[in-house]
C-alpha cells in the first residue's frame, strides 16, 4: 500500500482533492475531523486534558470548545502543550485506520499542519495543494463567513505554503491553471508506477 499524505494552506482544496480522490475509490484520512472527534471522545486526551486544564474542559461531559480555544490561543507554549496531547493521539487512530485499509493500493491522509505535527513519517509520498495566497484568502472567506484578518490570522499561524510546496513529492496547482483531475491522475500513475 502506498500512503499519500495532502497538505496545503487555508482554501488550497484539500478537501476538494480527498473527494476527488474518494471518487476514485481511495480511501481518505481526515486529519482535522479526525483530531475534533478524538479530542470530544478519546479517554486518553480526555484525562490528559483535564490534568492540563481542569475538571471544566469537559463540562457535564462534553468538551468545552471556547475554554480549548482560550487557552490553546493564548501562547505558543499553550498550542504545544495541548498539540503534545492530540497529535500522537492522532497519529495511533490513523495507524488503526490504515491497518483497516491494508488492502487499499492507495491510501490518503489530508492534514493542513502535516510538517508541524510532525506527520509526514507516516506516510510514503507529499501531495501540496497551492493556490496563490489571495484567491485561497478570497476562498477561505467565502466558505468559513470570516474576516479578512481572521483568515490572514489563521493563514499565518501555518507554515508558508511555499516552504510545503519545497518540502512536497508532488504539487498539484490550484489555481485554474491547469485542470485538477488530470493533474491527479497524472500523479496517481507516477505513484504507482514505482510499486
Amino acid at each position: 500500500m502506498i500512503c499519500m499524505a495532502i497538505t496545503g494552506g487555508i482554501g488550497s482544496g484539500k478537501s476538494y482533492v480527498s473527494a476527488l480522490l474518494e471518487k476514485k475509490g481511495i480511501p481518505v484520512y481526515n486529519a482535522d475531523q479526525e483530531s475534533k472527534k478524538l479530542t470530544a471522545s478519546d479517554a486518553e486526551i480526555r484525562r490528559q486534558l483535564i490534568a492540563l486544564l481542569g475538571e471544566e474542559v469537559y463540562a457535564d461531559g462534553v468538551l468545552n470548545k471556547p475554554l480549548l480555544a482560550s487557552y490553546l490561543f493564548a501562547s505558543d507554549e499553550n498550542a504545544a502543550r495541548v498539540n503534545a496531547i492530540i497529535h500522537p493521539c492522532v497519529k495511533k487512530d490513523f495507524k488503526r485506520w490504515l491497518a483497516r485499509h491494508e488492502e487499499a493500493e492507495i491510501t490518503a491522509f489530508e492534514c493542513a499542519i502535516l510538517y508541524e505535527a510532525g506527520f509526514e513519517d507516516t506516510v510514503d509520498a507529499v501531495l501540496a495543494v497551492y493556490a496563490p495566497r489571495d484567491l485561497r484568502l478570497e476562498r477561505a472567506m467565502n466558505r468559513d463567513k470570516a474576516t479578512r484578518q481572521q483568515i490572514e490570522a489563521r493563514m499565518d499561524a501555518q507554515m508558508d505554503d511555499e516552504e510545503k510546496v519545497r518540502r512536497a513529492h508532488y504539487v498539484l496547482y490550484n489555481d485554474g491553471s491547469l485542470p485538477l483531475e488530470e493533474q491527479l491522475t497524472s500523479i496517481i500513475k507516477q505513484l504507482t508506477k514505482g510499486k
